[in-house]
């Protein structure tokens, strides 16, 4: 279950990635709307995930370091995380809307 620290910074690391300005407020993205954050962000998950599997095969092969791999992972699983994030926070939100009285 997801915490609201996790979502805090599950925000803030969107609003990084997407080029948001946080004191700007809702009228502060550029060039799109919430859509545009999620595309964002699941653009940065899959190129992070991409990135980590050729860091792997490049240890397999001999031409990478250790620690360029499990940095790779790391930034992986950290961008899947903010992905899960924001994708539980939406599920919440629906929900709660569906259960508003008409």
């Amino acid at each position: 279950m997801i915490n609201a620290l996790a979502a805090a910074k599950a925000y803030a690391a969107t609003q990084k990635t997407t080029g948001v300005d946080p004191g700007m407020g809702a009228g502060g993205i550029e060039g799109g709307g919430f859509g545009q954050i999620l595309k964002a962000a699941m653009s940065d998950a899959i190129s992070a995930s991409k990135h980590a599997e050729g860091q792997m095969a490049a240890q397999v092969a001999g031409k990478a370091e250790l620690v360029d791999v499990v940095t790779a992972i790391s930034a992986a699983e950290a961008s899947l995380e903010t992905v899960m994030a924001v994708r539980d926070q939406v599920i919440s939100a629906y929900q709660e809307i569906m259960r508003m009285p008409i």
